[in-house]
């Protein structure tokens, strides 16, 4: 009795395990369903769960479901396209723009999405997408005949390359084996030389299915629809794929048909994998587990994930896809430990790849985890333990922290540090976890920092602040800065093209302030109650120095001031040029209701700082500014939603709420526009044009979602 009680029990698991199989998957959280169709406001760019990605050899894909002239396909950078093509009845369905419904994205995570759609009237398509790790990818179709009539359907899973330097090197049990090249060249930013970046990939593209047949082609996808589109005239009618086997070709193809009758449905999945070709094909393997996994998992994990965020009741779905996009874009940027640290870290992008932006973490893009926080709160705060492990014994965090340590790049015999936004990220990071054993660990490294800072960023110890001597990055804004650099034109040469060194500069004061004053805030949550009265005593102390020696009352704004006489003159150059930093003082606090009356006449000024898709780094009056965002890096005139974000904070800072949002609304304005038309996210934004050319799905995007937060709590 106890073997057959024992058997039916596995027997009823087994059963209950393969029915979900078979099933449709079901997202058990309305709020995170979407619905969103192609012109919605959806990122969707999708790489490997944290837990099962690596730095390098890594692939992620982004879903192009808008354009009608291509199938919806799955794009991996460098790596080609992955689709399915339709054929019902012998009708061939070649792109998305002929399907009787076109595709809606029903739910959209970190590492997948679910797709609804209908190829042909009373086929009815649920399409889930999984990133299953930093080698494979898994597209899992289940199809149902909703309508009256028998069905005849085939199948084409395709890999497409714009050129042909896909090589075809075997097929064997249902799987294409095939090899190809990848430059570690960038438009942006090359590849680091030196890095485990794979530059010849071995790939294996297989299906669940028996397949009736297979083929490899040099021609284009309007060849292909005439070789699988059969001519029932022609004398060597054939419906099978040319079964190619070795050769150089532009796309391989898996075939497969079946017949479905009303009431019926059938489950359907292929796979691509992609590998170093100097690694052992038994990574491949992992699609033998993959064929049975239910998918259901996979979504219900996702779901579990964002049980934690604050659940808005926003007036528009299409704020909530934004929202929801925001964190999506944080997540996706997040790896495992590995190499020099024991935390999970960020890189500023993980699809497409480019070589900067696949380095590792700097304070700036940390500000991202403050908006992640609320997905992931202890994820985010080993984020920011990887700057505590590799903080130096004097208390320096470097430029850059992660797997290869701590990247101080010296110059003129100093290290370079990065904007000191640490303390505030950590305390807004702890306002969400409460987590008393990390503001103790956050509060002993900032106190370390600021140290350091007040060491080494403040070299003639007058109570203002210098950048370092490679100021150009530590400053965060980069190039085209019309105070730090001397000329108007691009040259590389630091030393001649950036005195942010020699400059009391108004943005790192009005930074370390802001350390202090959280700081003050970690102390005060610690009980330390001497160290807390100590930090807000010497903000107090610089604040008036910044209001006493950086305020020009014939301009009534503020700027930095030459270093060795305070003057708003270096050498013959004026510095009174308005840049977004003159608001900063509003997000430190450390102006008088006076001077931010004041400020707000020049914030609010459509000619100036006013514009449509918010508030660019340089007053629209200035002779060097631009709206225009032709390369990465430009801050003359781009909006960066960081510091947009700032200003804002600014703004609630001072009670000016209705100018708050007001700033929101052009913000959301900015990434509405382009996640509607490309559903990327972006570096930084124009001021006045919606056309963009610059580092795409950038990390600290993730910062609208904090705006949103914020918007909320402060009603």
């Amino acid at each position: 009795m106890n073997f057959i009680r024992v058997f039916l029990i596995w027997a009823s698991l087994l059963f209950m395990y393969f029915s979900s199989l078979a099933q449709a998957v079901e997202i058990d959280d309305g709020y995170l369903l979407l619905n969103a169709a192609a012109n919605d406001p959806v990122y969707t760019t999708y790489p490997a769960a944290m837990e099962r990605s690596r730095l390098y050899g890594d692939k992620g894909y982004k879903l192009d479901y808008y354009t009608d002239c291509l199938p919806h396909n799955y794009s991996a950078d460098k790596s080609g396209k992955m689709f399915c093509l339709w054929k019902v009845n012998q009708v061939v369905i070649p792109n998305a723009g002929e399907y009787f419904r076109q595709a809606k994205i029903v739910a959209s995570f970190p590492d997948m999405l679910v797709l609804s759609y209908e190829p042909w009237p009373g086929i009815h398509v649920q399409e889930s997408f999984i990133v299953y790790s930093s080698k494979i990818a898994m597209v899992r179709m289940w199809i149902s005949n909703t309508g009256a009539d028998d069905q005849q359907i085939e199948l084409y899973p395709v890999i497409l390359f714009d050129k042909d330097s896909l090589h075809i090197t075997d097929y064997r049990d249902g799987a294409y084996h095939f090899n190809h090249f990848e430059s570690r060249k960038r438009l942006i930013s090359n590849l680091y030389s030196k890095g485990g970046y794979p530059t010849h990939w071995q790939n294996l593209f297989t299906g669940d299915f028996e397949s009736y047949s297979y083929g490899g082609y040099k021609t284009d996808m309007n060849g292909f629809y005439d070789i699988i589109k059969t001519d029932f005239y022609a004398d060597n009618r054939n419906d099978s794929l040319n079964g190619v086997t070795d050769d150089f070709v532009r796309f391989v193809s898996l075939h497969t048909k079946f017949n479905l009758k009303p009431g019926e449905f059938k489950e359907i999945r292929y796979f691509r994998a992609m590998i170093d070709a100097g690694e052992d094909p038994e990574a491949f393997n992992e699609i033998d587990l993959l064929k049975l996994m239910p998918v259901q998992q996979f979504v219900d994990y996702n779901v579990s994930l964002f049980n934690s965020i604050p659940h808005i009741d926003f007036e528009t779905v299409q704020e909530k896809m934004i929202y929801l996009s925001a964190l999506n874009l944080a997540r996706g940027c997040m790896l495992p430990p590995a190499g020099a640290t024991n935390h999970n870290y960020y890189v500023f992008s993980r699809e497409p790849l480019w070589g900067w932006g696949h380095g590792h973490q700097v304070l700036h893009e940390s500000l991202s985890m403050m908006a992640y926080a609320y997905l992931d709160a202890e994820s985010a705060q080993n984020s920011q333990r990887v700057y505590m492990e590799q903080q130096g014994n004097d208390g320096l965090i470097a430029y850059r922290h992660g797997p290869r340590g701590a990247q101080t790049y010296p110059h003129k015999g100093m290290p370079t540090t990065s904007a000191p936004f640490y303390s505030w990220i950590n305390w807004e990071i702890y306002q969400v976890s409460k987590d008393r054993e990390f503001l103790e660990e956050a509060y002993h490294s900032g106190v370390d920092y600021t140290e350091w800072l007040i060491r080494n960023r403040d070299t003639d110890q007058d109570g203002l602040f210098e950048w370092g001597p490679y100021g150009i990055i530590e400053n965060v804004r980069d190039w085209y800065n019309v105070v730090f650099q001397v000329s108007e034109e691009r040259y590389l040469d630091i030393d001649k093209e950036d005195i942010s060194d020699e400059l009391e500069c108004l943005d790192l004061s009005l930074m370390v302030v802001k350390e202090m004053k959280c700081l003050a805030n970690m102390a005060d949550a610690l009980g330390l109650k001497d160290e807390a009265e100590h930090w807000h005593e010497k903000s107090n102390e610089i604040a008036g120095l910044i209001n006493k020696t950086m305020w020009d009352p014939e301009s009534g704004f503020f700027y930095h001031v030459d270093k060795n006489d305070h003057s708003f003159f270096f050498m013959d150059r004026d510095l009174r040029r308005k840049e977004i930093i003159g608001f900063l003082p509003l997000w430190a606090e450390t102006v008088s209701q006076e001077r931010a009356d004041t400020l707000m006449k020049t914030l609010l000024d459509t000619d100036q700082f006013w514009r449509k898709y918010g508030v660019p780094t340089l007053s629209a009056a200035d002779p060097w500014y631009t709206p225009d965002v032709d390369y990465c890096c430009k801050w003359n005139g781009p909006v960066w939603l960081l510091w947009d974000y700032m200003v804002f904070r600014g703004l609630l800072n001072y009670g000016y709420n209705k100018e708050a949002r007001e700033l929101a609304d052009k913000m959301m304005l900015a990434v509405t526009t382009q996640l509607a038309k490309n559903h990327n996210f972006w570096e930084s934004y124009s001021p006045d044009n919606d056309v963009l050319n610059c580092p795409s799905n950038y990390i600290w995007d993730a910062i609208i979602a904090k705006m949103l937060i914020d918007l909320e709590d402060s009603d």
